[in-house]
């Protein structure tokens, strides 16, 4: 059996950057180092560039650029031993394609997987194969909805987009990915996905069916994140869906209806491709820093969660102040 930790949106640019120059490489971790030193494999969604480039993306309109120096983001990734990210998502190509390939160099060198963008198409859609200490094989295979000019082309580089739809084509596409992570030698197929907007609450319809459609075509844990908050969770086919894993590490501001400073650690425990166990450990975010939560705030969260995913059809047991469900 293999445990796999995996976490929402990590960001480590700019007011997180500036931070962690007065920070030990550990610091943005907190006491949710133990929690991930603990699974066997650590995935986070990496919304950032890691780059010396200056110049951002101004072809479309765009808010937010995030960009993290180099020698700082990776340290602070290795410091909780992160092994693989994803990279489709709408920050990956703030600081434009260098940015971009700065950041897979970076990683590269650092023996950090990850999926969901590249040098081009084909390299963007291939799935990160990560080895478990039990002999097993992980292949995550990451997506987004988000931002389609930052899409990687068949000689450009960019995101592996891939638009939340029931067309044929769009689960064509999902199937060949999920056949090509699976004859690749997997155990386990993860399906990463940046989706959707920002501050809801709860998956659409849509949404909802294009998760259950991923599940009926291979995937066997459905790991979604984009919308800065918790979803609840659903169980289908007798695999787990994480319609969104909310924030980790940011220096957002913070909705006090929503409480975008709230979620979990998503440990999933695994075998053979099998779900066994899922252990939520609720989390509560600081500025450029994470930690577990306690008291009141941790009841908070875990009613919050307990009361999304009933809707869902799924009920948790709670142990020592996390919420555990039995898989079969």
């Amino acid at each position: 059996m293999i445990d796999l930790a995996l976490v929402g949106d990590v960001m480590l640019g700019r007011g997180v950057d500036e931070a962690l120059r007065d920070m030990r490489s550990e610091e943005p971790w907190g006491d949710v180092f133990s929690v991930l030193d603990a699974a066997d494999l650590r995935v986070i969604n990496l919304e950032c560039a890691i780059t010396t480039h200056r110049n951002r993306w101004n072809r479309t309109p765009k808010t937010f650029h995030f960009r993290a120096d180099p020698s700082r983001a990776i340290e602070v990734l290795r410091a909780a031993r992160i092994d693989a990210c994803s990279l489709a998502n709408n920050h990956t190509l703030d600081f434009e394609e260098e940015g971009l390939l700065d950041t897979l160099e970076y990683l590269d060198a650092a023996g950090i997987r990850r999926a969901g963008a590249g040098r081009n198409l084909e390299e963007a859609a291939r799935p990160a194969i990560l080895d478990a200490p039990n002999g097993e094989k992980v292949a995550l295979l990451a997506f987004t909805d988000n931002e389609p000019p930052f899409a990687a082309g068949v000689d450009h580089p960019g995101t592996n987009y891939l638009s939340t739809s029931l067309d044929p084509e769009v689960l064509d596409r999902v199937e060949a990915a999920i056949a090509g992570a699976l004859e690749a030698g997997a155990d386990t197929v993860v399906f990463s996905n940046h989706w959707g907007p920002n501050m809801v609450e709860r998956p659409r319809g849509l949404f909802r069916r294009f998760a259950r459609a991923v599940v009926d075509r291979g995937a066997d844990v459905y790991y979604g994140h984009s919308a800065h908050v918790f979803q609840g969770v659903e169980v289908y086919r007798s695999k787990p869906i994480l319609y969104d894993a909310g924030d980790f590490i940011d220096d957002y501001a913070v909705d006090e209806r929503l409480r975008n400073d709230r979620s979990f650690v998503f440990r999933v425990s695994m075998e053979g491709g099998a779900f066994r166990r899922l252990e939520l450990f609720p989390v509560v975010l600081s500025y450029a820093r994470t930690g577990l939560a306690a008291g009141r705030e941790r009841e908070e969260i875990l009613r919050r969660m307990e009361r999304l995913s009933a809707e869902l059809g799924t009920t948790f047991v709670r142990h020592e102040g996390v919420l555990v469900l039995e898989g079969g």
